[in-house]
């Protein structure tokens, strides 16, 4: 409907296409008249906030948008109109199969969504056919928004509902726990006093103590897992939180031979946001990277502020204002596809003496600070955390 409009070279007269029989026209004497500029289409499409992407019957390319390169992780390139979109959507397979299916279907779907399997982005699209005069197929579009956001702040509030029912269970139960643990380590620690020449025992005893200690701090995590956040906000540099972060780190987990980057600029403004807090973030990332590193290989720990994108960022996000990215990679064995979108959820584990909370508990208190934490693959190996928070927080912004 739009391509003549959208490949009109700059100095030419975009074409507008003349109303059906039947139909008053009412674009061709705009554009006879010339209220209707030279590429006003074209411009029009280009600065739409949602991604476009238009073909024609016969495959090639005649309408793609800023936004749909941008949204689809591609570089722009004029070259690609007119040619296959197969070829231009190369990296992209899964659109590449939606709008294979576009000349196949009689009714296209107006609203569906659909994650890309490369960037894991979820993308919100609809599909509909363009007509020529005859009202014959000439061609398919697919608008589409990057949700990605949306759905993380939904699978936040299911989370949060979650917890709610969990929490009052959960903290009952670890407190009636957690009391006889705290006997059976004592009633432990006075028999291998009292059976000192008896090496046997004193094995069997060490083992109860040390699972006692084991469980009762799962009981712990559980309980500051359930138990609101309330956060005591202050001007913190990034530069100290992930300084004492390393150093907490390094007291669980043996550092070894693994060699650390760290890039963070010194005029990196300070951030609204609870140390204690943010320092458990830290500190549990970098723990996790050191043991998936066993000893040896890298980590690379950089900051950089950024401003909320408006085509993709909620309007939620886009009031917090400015915001510091904290990136933390490593070049371990990676996270396996299979259970990345599970490592966020309360009790899910894939360390044998591990409770499932860690990853959890970092994801509570990046939501409690109205940041974001995204975790995704790393090019050749490795996993990439990336930890968004707001340099000022909402109760400063509107109080």
């Amino acid at each position: 409907m739009l391509a003549s409009d959208m490949t009109a070279k700059p100095g030419r007269t975009a074409r507008v296409r003349t109303a059906k029989a039947g139909r008053p026209d009412q674009t061709a004497p705009l554009a006879e008249s010339g209220v209707v500029p030279d590429g006003f289409y074209r411009d029009m499409v280009w600065n739409l906030r949602n991604g476009v992407i238009a073909i024609t019957k016969d495959g090639r390319v005649a309408v793609m948008n800023d936004i749909a390169y941008r949204t689809l992780g591609l570089k722009p390139n004029p070259d690609d109109i007119g040619r296959q979109y197969a070829d231009v959507l190369k990296d992209v397979p899964d659109v590449i199969r939606i709008l294979a299916g576009a000349f196949e279907l009689s009714h296209l779907p107006n609203r569906a969504e659909l994650r890309l399997r490369n960037t894991e982005k979820v993308l919100g699209y609809t599909l509909s056919h363009v007509k020529d005069a005859r009202g014959r197929d000439a061609g398919a579009t697919m608008f589409f928004k990057d949700l990605t956001r949306v759905e993380q702040l939904e699978e936040r509030e299911r989370l949060r509902d979650r917890l709610a029912a969990l929490g009052e269970m959960a903290a009952a139960i670890a407190h009636e726990v957690k009391n006889p643990l705290a006997g059976i380590e004592v009633m432990a620690g006075i028999l291998k006093r009292q059976l000192a020449d008896s090496p046997d025992a004193q094995n069997i005893l060490a083992d109860i103590i040390k699972e006692a200690k084991m469980a009762n701090v799962i009981v712990q995590e559980v309980l500051a897992f359930v138990r609101p956040l309330r956060l005591q906000v202050e001007d913190i540099a990034v530069t100290d939180v992930i300084r004492d972060a390393l150093t907490m780190a390094e007291g669980h987990r043996l550092r070894g031979e693994v060699e650390l980057r760290v890039d963070i600029p010194e005029a990196l403004r300070p951030i609204q946001g609870d140390p204690h807090q943010l320092r458990q973030i830290f500190t549990n990332l970098l723990t996790n990277a050191f043991e998936a590193m066993d000893g040896s290989g890298a980590i690379d720990i950089t900051a950089a502020a950024v401003d909320a994108d408006d085509e993709t960022a909620t309007a939620a996000e886009q009031a917090t204002g400015p915001t510091i990215l904290i990136t933390i990679s490593d070049n371990g064995p990676g996270i396996p596809a299979e259970v990345i979108d599970r490592i966020f959820s309360p009790f899910f584990t894939t360390k044998p003496q591990g409770s499932g909370l860690g990853l959890a508990i970092v994801r509570k208190i990046v939501d409690a600070h109205d940041g974001r934490i995204d975790v995704g693959g790393r090019p050749g190996g490795g996993t990439v955390f990336r930890v968004t928070l707001p340099v000022r927080n909402q109760q400063q912004l509107f109080g």
